[in-house]
């Protein structure tokens, strides 16, 4: 069945097409009654707005904001590469998205570029959430300045931002932790959790998640305190290279963050057996160590999803339409079923 379109309520409502566009917009200069027949004829038709056709109509660009963090770290590389992509795609639909970088997990740099955005500047704001008082403080000025803030990948005040996108980090921790159970068939063993900082909620959901099924009664593994790197390789190649040296009983790595040219390093570097590894995120780097052996399963988060995602969110937010949670399922990647280079966001 058709839907009724706005001629068809002027026409319902014994108006011009121009009065009734002038109702529905709210431009004013109508007599009470003629608006009172166009608001029941939209009623009775069901009449639905086209708000993406309106707002070509009056050549309307909505501006968006991603502040995503910096550096050579492959997931947020992979990130920074399908915003980039995705921009030139949705030119068409007069998307004006502006990307800046920030230093990842500092939260008063994320705070900073916050404070530093004028409002009238942007229609809406993504950024990957962090735990801290001030970054709340930030979100909270623009949301009184009616400016919406969107969490990525990593969640934050919900009371405060609109909407957030990403997988739910508690079910992918609980899924290497699967992963581990299974591996080990029910033999002892020992998981060396390692993660970028406690200060991000999704490597502590991940963590989480993971020791429940790791620590649970049968399962003959034990989960070991985790340890920090910063997502940064060197960082992560020393610690992790003092631990292992240090109890070769360790049978097991989750890698929840990033920083894992530092870990694949290392496990090239074993010699015999090497513990089993799983990690976050198909990048280049994680990619060549599944094909080579060197690690045994990577669960990623399809970044290229969640940007598009994230962009469908703002747009709703700036019609004012709703714009709920939305949770990326994640894949799990094993070295039989990577996909073709550049089939899956960019990915090589």
């Amino acid at each position: 069945m058709k839907s009724p379109t706005l001629h068809d309520v002027a026409r319902s409502a014994g108006v011009s097409y121009s009065t009734a566009d002038r109702v529905l917009n709210g431009r004013g200069g109508v007599a009470e009654k003629s608006a009172q027949r166009v608001q029941r004829a939209i009623e009775e038709l069901g009449y639905r707005r086209d708000i993406h056709a309106a707002n070509l109509s009056r050549r309307r660009n909505y501006r968006f904001l991603f502040l995503l963090p910096r550096g050579d770290h492959g997931f947020f590389t992979v990130l920074r590469e399908a915003l980039a992509a995705e921009t030139v795609r949705r030119m068409v639909d007069r998307l004006v998205i502006t990307q800046r970088e920030v230093p990842a997990f500092d939260a008063e740099a994320l705070a900073a570029a916050l404070d530093a955005i004028a409002p009238d500047d942007f229609d809406c704001v993504a950024l990957v959430g962090m735990d801290s008082a001030i970054l709340d403080t930030a979100m909270a000025r623009l949301v009184r300045a009616r400016l919406p803030v969107v969490t990525l990948v990593s969640d934050s005040a919900a009371e405060l931002r609109r909407s957030y996108i990403g997988i739910d980090n508690v079910i992918a921790g609980r899924t290497a932790g699967r992963l581990m159970r299974l591996t080990h068939r029910n033999i002892p063993g020992k998981i060396q959790p390692i993660l970028g900082t406690m200060g991000v909620r999704d490597h502590r959901e991940r963590l989480q998640g993971a020791a429940e099924v790791i620590a649970a009664v049968g399962s003959g593994l034990q989960i070991l305190p985790p340890i920090e790197v910063q997502d940064r390789p060197e960082i992560l190649l020393g610690r992790l290279g003092d631990i292992l040296q240090g109890d070769p009983g360790i049978t097991g790595i989750y890698s929840i963050g990033g920083g894992n040219r530092g870990l694949i390093e290392l496990l090239d570097r074993m010699s015999g057996p090497r513990p089993v590894a799983v990690l976050h995120e198909l990048t280049p780097f994680s990619r060549a160590a599944l094909q080579r052996g060197v690690i045994d399963a990577v669960i990623d988060q399809k970044p290229a999803e969640e940007i598009s995602r994230a962009i469908d969110a703002m747009r709703a937010i700036a019609d004012d339409l709703p714009a709920p949670d939305s949770r990326v399922v994640p894949t799990i990647y094993l070295a039989d079923n990577l996909p073709e280079p550049n089939a899956n966001g960019g990915r090589t």
